[in-house]
């Protein structure tokens, strides 16, 4: 293994928020996960784990592959470790204050090298705290809240423009390629994007194809920047729509005004799940649907943080972010919220996009052409 080679952050433009606060809290945060333990160092190395601890830094270069980073976390500080031919941008524009920058050959052991950096050399592994460290990303911080509200809007406006000026001929291609545009535009990476037209508006995850969208179209974008992720999905149609399919996307917005009355502090995810299933049988699609599609889950520094399931005994707390989406055939609602002391707040919001009052709160309808 090479020996690590100090670098000095480069005084230029900054790209990662770097809160200071915030940054203190997370540490503080990690040091009782430790404390808890009974250990003295912690090492990160996965996307989610990273850009929150790091405050928003982008230690990737591929969307799908691995962090090219690693973080040590001990009693006397943080210790980033990176390839040689990455330090130069993470020095200059991901860096906090505060964190020590090492380096390895671009063909060398990240992993290993950031290990080596702990005083027995045997640091904890993530992987033996992944439920502490998902509680302490659970509740945002005031600059957090901040940006992931940013984030929301831009998504949810890049949705209302692209979609606006669809037409039946636009492919479901086209469509998803304006998003991208719009979404990096705004400095954020589109981690999902999804599309059916009327002829496949059976599949619930949609990769895009050439075909025209037709008379109606759903749309998706997971939408990431400074780590937080953003999601959003919206429809479009070209005609008033069948009494069947007005039906449908009124019983869908029930089931989720049930889901948000059931996400409140201190309820358990499992508790959520169990309510998700009656919903669906209440309001008239029966007593199986949850079983065609994930139902969502906490969001935040992972499109769901995690996606519910039966066996997820997490407490909800307040300042939490969730993005529930039930669905349906047909039929489909998503947005990010955020849980506050006075109720849900919509983070994906835009004025332009035509709502009804659902339960008490605004709600995304069809956007008809």
């Amino acid at each position: 293994m090479t020996t690590p080679t100090q670098l000095t952050p480069a005084l230029t433009a900054v790209t990662a928020p770097r809160n200071v606060a915030d940054r203190a809290v997370k540490r503080q945060r990690v040091l009782d996960i430790l404390d808890a333990a009974g250990r003295d160092s912690l090492l990160l190395t996965t996307n989610t784990a990273l850009t929150w601890y790091l405050d928003g830094s982008r230690v990737h270069v591929s969307l799908a592959g691995d962090p090219i980073a690693a973080l040590l976390v001990d009693r006397s500080g943080d210790h980033l470790v990176t390839y040689n031919n990455e330090a130069g941008r993470i020095a200059a524009e991901e860096l906090p204050d505060g964190v020590s920058l090492d380096t390895v050959p671009w063909h060398g052991q990240l992993h290993a090298a950031a290990a080596a950096l702990s005083i027995d050399g045997n640091p904890l592994l993530e992987a033996a705290v992944t439920a502490e460290l998902r509680a302490a990303r659970q509740q945002l911080l005031p600059a957090e809240t901040a940006r992931y509200a940013d984030l929301s809007a831009d998504a949810a406006a890049a949705m209302t423009d692209v979609l606006t000026g669809a037409t039946p001929e636009t492919t479901e291609f086209q469509l998803v390629s304006e998003l991208a545009a719009r979404i990096v535009a705004v400095g954020a990476e589109p981690l999902v994007l999804l599309c059916n037209g009327a002829s496949r508006s059976e599949f619930r995850h949609p990769l895009a194809t050439h075909s025209p969208i037709g008379r109606r179209a759903m749309a998706v974008v997971c939408a990431r920047r400074n780590g937080l992720v953003a999601n959003v999905t919206r429809w479009v149609a070209f005609d008033a729509g069948t009494p069947q399919e007005l039906d449908a996307e009124a019983r869908i917005a029930a089931v989720e005004a049930d889901i948000f009355r059931a996400t409140v502090p201190g309820a358990r995810l499992t508790e959520i799940f169990a309510e998700i299933k009656l919903a669906y049988a209440r309001h008239g699609f029966g007593e199986d649907q949850w079983t065609h599609h994930h139902q969502g889950g906490p969001a935040g520094y992972a499109g769901r943080d995690p996606r519910v399931i039966a066996g997820v005994t997490d407490a909800v707390v307040l300042n939490q972010p969730f993005t529930w989406n039930p669905s349906g055939p047909g039929v489909k609602i998503e947005d990010t919220v955020l849980l506050t002391d006075s109720g849900l707040r919509v983070l994906t919001t835009d004025q332009r996009w035509p709502t009804s009052e659902v339960d008490g709160r605004r709600r995304p309808l069809t956007l008809r052409r």
